[in-house]
């Protein structure tokens, strides 16, 4: 490594602190000099001269809005829960009337004889076809239980 060699910066050295000799640095054309803040400069020093916001009181209508809101929300969420509650309950309900809206539990008593006899004929299809299906139902239950059993009977 070559020790003769000159640096090629300068390293941390101290800067001198003295006031800044060129004024086009320091201020725009007509010498009057940058300003920012947020939402302007102008609010922000009479934000620091007053020691209050003029932004606060917008904020605070913002939130006297969003809590109006949000308690109008609240309440429509509670009617929304009670109709639910009531939906539930009223289910219930025909779950506990064996189950009204089917066609075979019809009252009788206003039908005529054309509409009694087609009701009763109807009636008569639904038993062939329950006691199909259940004959149907039986016999998968004692085949699967007969072959469980044959299974059982192989391994013993």
């Amino acid at each position: 490594m070559n020790t003769n060699a000159v640096k090629k910066t300068q390293g941390r050295r101290n800067i001198a602190i003295k006031p800044i000799d060129n004024q086009s640095i320091q201020s725009l054309k007509r010498q009057r000099l940058f300003t920012f803040g947020h939402p302007s400069a102008d609010s922000v020093i009479d934000r620091y001269l007053n020691g209050k916001s003029s932004s606060s009181t917008v904020n605070q209508l913002n939130m006297q809005q969003n809590n109006q809101y949000y308690s109008q929300i609240c309440r429509e969420l509670e009617v929304e829960k009670k109709k639910k509650e009531s939906i539930q309950e009223s289910k219930m309900v025909n779950n506990n009337n064996y189950n009204e809206g089917f066609w075979w539990n019809e009252q009788v008593d206003g039908m005529g004889i054309d509409q009694l006899e087609e009701f009763m004929s109807a009636l008569g299809e639904l038993k062939k076809k329950v006691t199909m299906r259940a004959d149907e139902l039986s016999m998968i239950n004692g085949s699967s239980s007969s072959n469980s059993s044959m299974k059982i009977a192989r391994f013993k």
